[in-house]
């Protein structure tokens, strides 16, 4: 769910934003990014983490991304070809900040700083 470009985008500026580790070379990074997301959608959708050759990974939809320890999309596979572009990165940088628990929500002052460094970085 919410697995087009632009959301998975959002997700990893988000975490850039927050500072988190890498989520290649330290596996807190990729928890972080779980957690962001799991936050985001809230306790009514199961969160599933699996090896990928116990995924479906070819399934027709938005494909499998790989992310560097930048935070950003190296590479792409299994895609379909149609790009989702519904979502405005820093409104759903927004909802997802909003959807954090409040110890770690980004003010609005560092939030306007954070996007402003990183946002050029998710076209």
């Amino acid at each position: 769910w919410n697995g087009g470009r632009d959301s998975v985008n959002a997700f990893l500026c988000y975490c850039k934003m927050q500072g988190y580790r890498g989520p290649v070379s330290d596996c807190y990074g990729l928890a972080r990014l779980t957690q962001t997301i799991a936050n985001f959608f809230g306790g009514g959708l199961s969160i599933g983490i699996d090896t990928l050759d116990r995924l479906d990974c070819d399934n027709g939809d938005n494909g499998l991304y790989y992310v560097d320890d930048d935070w950003k999309v190296c590479r792409r596979k299994f895609h379909s070809g149609f790009e989702q572009n519904d979502y405005d990165l820093y409104s759903m940088c927004r909802s997802i900040n909003d959807a954090q628990p409040e110890q770690v929500r980004l003010s609005d002052e560092d939030f306007e700083e954070r996007f402003k460094e990183c946002k050029g970085d998710y076209k």
